[in-house]
């Protein structure tokens, strides 16, 4: 059994969940269908990182590859995926989503195709909260019955709790960051650095990882080591995720050319920039990112303001340190070399990546 077995367990299993979820919806009423099924869209695409390194996880505290729990475990995390991309698409303002309409601007097209009355992008924000709501109620709801199965359900669940609490903290601590901008880039930088590890590294790497070895029985030595190889690999994972943001190609990466740009991001590769750049191009990097549409620069522009203060070079070679890091981290690993192979080959594909 191999990744790619895992994955299509995990999309079978998610998919004939979501298929019952939602025939309990038709039974509420057959309009309410759509709310699952814009789920169930969403989920169909996608990398299975998380889902991915709690089966290794898994396997590397001593479970079985083919243990139906850790697939379900998987299809959890999937979900608690899909609950962060939907909100996360409406706290940004973001129109796509994997070269597709992303889950609120899909309702918004539902309501204003079909000639539905009042404001159509309200209508398309409300349902997309309540999409995301449902996935991370349908996420606790299957962690929670697979922990349940386990002789280690209480301290899964404390962890489960500990991730969701973070990323909510996180996503918040992102808004905050676009919303009160500190004079002193230096800030400015810690507080990206911050939003990276808690939105983004430890629920995709660190949390996911750490889950698969509780489910299994793994001591507190073993979770250490677990997270000294995936700390370091969710953070070149999303910094790698902040270039492609600004940098990425259109075609690979399902969204617009600088779209982090328009939607006014600030991450380290911004906080970078502020730090190195005169008085006069850090003003009209700050005046973009506010007020995108109404700047006299272009994204082109701006993007070769990130390129010529060297923040872009900044932020590759600290994706190439944490690569390292990881790659240290996980020479060091004491799990069998099926599981340390397969960890091998799922960073390879993560550092550096173009989608």
């Amino acid at each position: 059994m191999d990744a790619a077995w895992f994955q299509t367990n995990v999309e079978e299993r998610m998919q004939q969940l979501l298929s019952d979820y939602r025939h309990r919806a038709s039974r509420i009423a057959s309009s309410s269908e759509t709310l699952v099924t814009s789920i169930a869209t969403l989920v169909e695409g996608g990398k299975r990182l998380r889902a991915l390194l709690a089966w290794w996880g898994w396997q590397g505290a001593g479970g079985a590859a083919d243990d139906p729990r850790i697939i379900d475990a998987g299809v959890a995390l999937e979900l608690f995926q899909a609950a962060a991309l939907i909100h996360d698409d409406i706290l940004d303002r973001s129109d796509t989503r994997r070269g597709q309409s992303s889950v609120h601007k899909g309702f918004e097209h539902l309501h204003d195709s079909n000639r539905w009355v009042q404001d159509g992008a309200h209508f398309g924000v409300s349902a997309g909260i309540l999409a995301g709501d449902l996935a991370l109620g349908l996420s606790e709801e299957v962690f929670s019955t697979t922990a349940d199965a386990t002789a280690f359900a209480a301290p899964a669940r404390d962890a489960f709790h500990a991730m969701r609490f973070e990323v909510m903290t996180g996503q918040y601590l992102d808004i905050l960051a676009e919303a009160n901008i500190p004079d002193d880039p230096s800030v400015a930088l810690e507080q990206a650095r911050t939003v990276l590890q808690y939105k983004s590294a430890h629920y995709s790497a660190v949390w996911p990882f750490e889950l698969g070895g509780i489910l299994a029985g793994a001591d507190e030595t073993t979770l250490r080591s677990y997270r000294d190889f995936s700390l370091p690999l969710g953070m070149a994972f999303q910094l790698g995720d902040d270039i492609l943001g600004v940098f990425g190609d259109p075609e690979r990466t399902g969204k617009p050319a600088g779209d982090d740009l328009l939607e006014g991001k600030r991450t380290e590769l911004i906080a970078h920039a502020l730090t190195a750049l005169d008085r006069d191009d850090a003003e009209a990097l700050n005046t973009f990112l506010m007020h995108p549409s109404t700047s006299a620069a272009s994204v082109s522009q701006i993007q070769t303001l990130l390129e010529s203060s060297g923040a872009r070079a900044t932020v590759e070679a600290e994706i190439e340190r944490l690569g390292n890091q990881t790659r240290t981290a996980l020479d060091h690993l004491g799990v069998v070399p099926h599981v340390k192979a397969g960890l091998e080959q799922l960073v390879s594909g993560l550092i550096g990546r173009q989608n």
